[in-house]
């Protein structure tokens, strides 16, 4: 099994379609629901990429990471749900 790893997809090679605005209202509508603490260890060099991309973006860095992961998240339930291609 060949591993990808996230920055290194052409997806995140250029800027976001994601927008400021709209990020900033959902956080502030998502920060009244409770979440739950939890912890990923990182490396520094990814953690500085992260501050760096989410500045560009004009988000916090935290908030940018929960957006990745439930992006993937969405993504990966729809990926498994489709019916397997027939070759």
């Amino acid at each position: 099994m060949k591993h990808t790893y996230v920055r290194s997809l052409k997806e995140y090679r250029s800027p976001s379609q994601f927008e400021e605005k709209k990020i900033l209202a959902a956080a502030r509508r998502l920060k009244r629901k409770r979440k739950c603490p939890t912890s990923v260890a990182l490396e520094e060099e990814t953690i500085r990429e992260l501050k760096q991309l989410a500045q560009w973006r004009g988000v916090p860095y935290q908030i940018l990471m929960r957006m990745f992961i439930l992006e993937g998240l969405r993504h990966s339930v729809v990926r498994d749900a489709r019916p397997a291609r027939k070759a």
